[in-house]
């Protein structure tokens, strides 16, 4: 059981490992690509090195991708274009250091536009490496030409001409599941990708079984306990909202789990406009039809701003109105979309105490870029992992009362910073794998 823990501790470094074959061997090609010019003539010498540094990292990136691969969570044939070429790039690049070491240089003697090609195919042979790599972590179709040539689903424009599949339950589900349960990586050998992979299911049966909740593993998963090993999505993810519950069962049970069918054209589909209406922002929508023991908190508003929750959507910001009841908002910036977050601040501090959900996760945001969190009191969901964050960021934090789970896997937040965070009243999970150890 040891030996299995650390395989699978190794095998999860692989992203952060191979990076630095990418960065090593592509120093090396500009370098000889730039000693050409006789301005640079002197970046010859350091060719050779730079290759072995790129070839140790390219190979303790094979090793590290092995160890992940044996989950067997990623699609067979994906994977093994992603091995080989992986492979490739370690073999090319140590051939070209020993050719490169001035003691084999001398005794073989190769034309410099033949070595230039080799460069070049080098860099090339990286590249798709890089890309297979990419289909398997977020989908083959992540960077295609169906997703160049195609544009955005256009949003309905009320919730009669909706069709419950495609516009609601298809992207709910790629939004929360499809990072683990997509084309490439294939979790339980589970795809959320369409209705007929849900029908088909994975390892524990069918996902989606019509008309019945209790054989459904996709519902029972996302209603079972948080603390359970089974609840999904797993790994500190921002699970499904009641609002988004609510849908998937009606959905599967009374909804037949069929696709292409407009919500005009359902039976006794008058229950569950309203939440299908909330979801997709759209007028007099986020009533939930289902029992709610939970006590609301009488300080989030009752009212908000839409010129405001326009404003966040133009600007980039994912918007979801959870309930309109209060009106309880989860907000998420895409990943890479820090550019934008300093054009979203007043909106945010306009909607500060309607905000319940707020996932800002891997968008290089600072201690100081958050200033407005301490402004949303009624947080009680909030995603910052893959930030440069510091123990800065803590006296933000300590202000939210009503904070529940909080995400900082793979931040600069030391377990002293996380002591400090203890002291909130309502949080019962934080997560900080990753972090520095200080």
């Amino acid at each position: 059981m040891i030996l299995l823990d650390i395989t699978t501790f190794l095998g999860r470094l692989h992203p952060m490992v191979v990076h630095l074959p990418i960065g090593f061997l592509l120093l090396a090609v500009v370098f000889k690509l730039l000693s050409y010019a006789p301005k640079f003539r002197y970046l010859n010498t350091a060719v050779s090195i730079t290759l072995l540094f790129g070839f140790i990292a390219a190979t303790a990136a094979c090793l590290s991708g092995y160890l992940l691969s044996l989950s067997g969570e990623y699609e067979y044939m994906q994977l093994n274009r992603h091995k080989l070429t992986g492979i490739a790039v370690a073999v090319l690049s140590g051939l070209l250091f020993l050719i490169t070491t001035k003691k084999l240089s001398n005794r073989l003697v190769i034309p410099e536009k033949i070595l230039s090609v080799v460069f070049v195919a080098l860099l090339f042979l990286m590249t798709y490496t890089g890309h297979q790599g990419g289909n398997l972590t977020h989908g083959s179709d992540y960077l295609s030409m169906t997703v160049l040539q195609g544009g955005e689903r256009k949003k309905p424009a009320t919730v009669e001409e909706a069709t419950l599949f495609e516009d609601v339950v298809q992207p709910m589900l790629i939004q929360r599941c499809g990072q683990c349960h997509a084309s490439g990586k294939l979790k339980g050998q589970l795809s959320v990708q369409s209705l007929t992979t849900l029908l088909k299911g994975g390892k524990s049966g069918a996902a989606v079984v019509t008309g019945n909740l209790q054989k459904s593993e996709l519902y029972q998963r996302i209603t079972m306990d948080h603390s359970n090993e089974k609840f999904m999505p797993a790994d500190g993810k921002i699970p499904l909202t009641k609002l988004e519950v609510a849908i998937i069962k009606w959905w599967i049970e009374k909804g037949n789990a069929t696709a292409g069918v407009k919500m005009a054209s359902l039976k006794n589909a008058e229950e569950i406009k309203p939440n299908v209406a909330g979801w997709l922002g759209l007028e007099n929508g986020g009533v939930i039809a289902e029992n709610n023991d939970r006590e609301v908190n009488p300080d989030i508003p009752k009212s908000v701003d839409p010129n405001q929750l326009d404003s966040l959507r133009s600007k980039g910001m994912q918007v979801r109105i959870m309930s309109h009841n209060p009106v309880m908002l989860d907000l998420t910036l895409p990943a890479g979309a820090t550019q934008s977050l300093s054009g979203m601040k007043s909106h945010l501090k306009a909607l500060a105490k309607n905000v319940v959900w707020l996932n800002l996760s891997h968008n290089n945001c600072t201690d100081g870029s958050l200033d407005f969190l301490p402004l949303m009191t009624n947080l009680e969901k909030l995603r910052l992992e893959k930030n440069p964050l510091t123990d800065g960021i803590v006296h933000q934090l300590t202000g939210l009362q009503h904070l529940e789970a909080l995400n900082l896997n793979e931040t600069n937040i030391t377990a002293a910073g996380l002591e400090k965070l203890k002291s909130l009243p309502a949080l019962k999970r934080i997560y900080s794998w990753q972090n520095v150890e200080k």
